[in-house]
């Protein structure tokens, strides 16, 4: 007779399970980002932002304590309501704290017609370009 797993044994086989579906999950989700958005460091986002839509997508109390030098804040918990606001015919270059943000909204405004989207590798965190800070 073959050995029962004790608790243990069936807590491990669970976590590993768990573990196996987040990382297919995960990379799942890279796979349809990177299909539908290019990412880009600070040096080509600067180079090419002069002609793209800048839009950062972090609340608007983080966007006026400093943001990208010419980009429109656009939060992400709005864009589903706003996205028409922006044109198809011209870049969109995204960007958040990090990226994550940014991934999501790529992956929706893809699925509402827009092709040519863009987001910032390292997000604002690392930004070392021109910013601007509102005063209220």
């Amino acid at each position: 007779m073959v050995g029962a797993i004790s608790s243990n044994g069936w807590s491990f086989i669970l976590l590993i399970i768990v573990l196996i579906c987040w990382g297919g999950y995960s990379l799942f989700r890279e796979y349809q980002v990177r299909k539908v958005a290019k990412y880009l460091t600070n040096d080509d986002f600067q180079e090419g932002m002069r002609r793209a839509q800048v839009i950062d997508l972090r609340e608007k109390k983080n966007f006026n304590a400093g943001h990208i030098l010419g980009a429109r804040n656009l939060p992400y918990s709005t864009l589903r309501n706003f996205y028409s606001q922006l044109r198809k015919d011209l870049p969109v270059y995204l960007y958040d704290q990090g990226k994550t943000i940014s991934k999501r909204a790529a992956v929706f405004l893809s699925k509402k017609g827009y092709s040519q989207i863009f987001i910032l590798k390292s997000g604002y965190q690392n930004w070392n370009g021109k910013e601007k800070k509102s005063d209220y």
